[in-house]
């Protein structure tokens, strides 16, 4: 009786330890297909899909969540996460005044450089500045709007505005068309970022 006691709870230990971790079962899913499969197969861990997105969803978990990138896998106690999926941009803003090197001379640039960045710094707003100074036409008073990629403006453009913070005036230069930029950055950057996560009970 005792010997077959001891084969049973062998064979339940066995059992047991063959089971794989929440964990381990993360490792393998790959899409939300594979996600859907696990949910359907283990209804008592509780699993769900979950769709946060930055600035919106603001609990401490949802934050740490929006901190990870595709594929990584923790667990907050007794709970274990995978972050399926994820999305991520950015978008910077603007205002500037362009002066034309086919049109000016080094050392007209150099001194209307100076001349507008002093007037910002005494105070005029850039939107009256650029009316008054800018050479490409623009009707926007000097705002970029929000941008991003070379499409819409050029790189040394925007890698100037990503260094820089908010109220910073700097002078951006793209010396193979001979343009030149006087800029005040007029945003924080607009970062947007989405992701979709599995979570179940277990570790």
């Amino acid at each position: 009786m005792k010997t077959g006691f001891t084969f049973l709870l062998l064979c339940f230990s066995i059992v047991v330890f063959a089971q794989p971790t929440v964990r381990e079962q993360f490792e393998k899913i790959k899409t939300q297909q594979d996600a859907q499969k696990f949910i359907d197969a283990n209804a008592p861990l509780k699993p769900t899909l979950l769709h946060l997105t930055l600035g919106k969803d603001s609990t401490l978990i949802d934050k740490r969540l929006l901190k990870q990138k595709k594929g990584d896998i923790f667990s907050v106690g007794y709970v274990t996460y995978l972050v399926l999926d994820g999305t991520e941009s950015v978008n910077y803003r603007a205002q500037y005044i362009f002066l034309d090197g086919g049109s000016l001379s080094v050392a007209e640039i150099d001194s209307l450089k100076k001349v507008i960045t002093q007037k910002i710094a005494a105070g005029e707003s850039v939107d009256k500045l650029s009316d008054q100074y800018t050479m490409d036409g623009n009707t926007t008073k000097g705002d970029t709007g929000w941008f991003f990629g070379e499409e819409m403006m050029p790189k040394e453009f925007q890698e100037a505005v990503k260094n820089h913070k908010k109220d910073d005036v700097f002078f951006v230069d793209v010396p193979q068309n001979d343009w030149h930029y006087i800029v005040k950055k007029t945003y924080d950057d607009e970062v947007k970022k989405e992701i979709t996560v599995l979570r179940a009970n277990g570790r």
